[in-house]
Order: C-alpha cells, then sequence, then structure tokens
C-alpha cells in the first residue's frame, strides 16, 4: 500500500470526510510531508471505493454544487489494520538492524531522533 493510501485510509478511519476534509487531514498526519491535489485525491477516492475499501457516506449540496462524504468500509478498515501490522514488523527490524550498527544491546536499538 503507498503511502498517500495509507494516509487516506487514516484520515477516513475515525469518521467520515469530504475531498478537501481528506486533504487537510492527510497533510495533519503526515505533519505537512504529504500534500495531496484534488486530481490525485479525487482519482484516488474512485479507485478506493471501487476497491470496496470505502463507500460514500452521503452526499449534500453546497453552494450548487455537490459534496460527497466518504467513509472507511469494513474491508478498508480491516486492510488499514493489515498494513498498521506490516509497517510495526518492518519498523521493529529497521530498529533491530540500526541497534546491532550502533552496538546496542537486543531490544534496545532506538537511534535518537
Amino acid at each position: 500500500m503507498q503511502e498517500p493510501t495509507f494516509l487516506i485510509l487514516t484520515a477516513l478511519a475515525a469518521q467520515p470526510l469530504h475531498g478537501y476534509g481528506v486533504i487537510r487531514a492527510v497533510e495533519d498526519l503526515s505533519a505537512g510531508e504529504v500534500k495531496l491535489r484534488p486530481g490525485t485525491l479525487y482519482g484516488a477516492l474512485d479507485r478506493l471505493t471501487e476497491q470496496g475499501l470505502l463507500v460514500v457516506d452521503r452526499e449534500e449540496a453546497v453552494e450548487g454544487r455537490l459534496r460527497r462524504y466518504y467513509r472507511l468500509s469494513d474491508t478498508g478498515a480491516a486492510a488499514l489494520q493489515e498494513q498498521i501490522a506490516r509497517l510495526r514488523r518492518h519498523a521493529t527490524a529497521a530498529e533491530s538492524q540500526l541497534g546491532k550498527r550502533f552496538g546496542a544491546a537486543p531490544g534496545l536499538g532506538t537511534v535518537p531522533a
């Protein structure tokens, strides 16, 4: 799973959001490191909806324009949980390898940020 997809699913884990809300949430979650453009986001939202990871929660008209809210589906929540577990395993492995490099005792492989 690509980082933007992970962050989009994460943004929608707690509550439904419309597109601009997702853009802001992803930027906040990534501490400004990931900035989604609207075209990229809406393509991803369509793809994730087709894959069953997201569902349209509701639509509302705002100033003559349709605002669509998305939410994480049960399938999307399971995929996000699997990705979290995978990232934890990888982070643990990386930390262990760095610990060996710096001569830390097993399990103490943390390196100052």
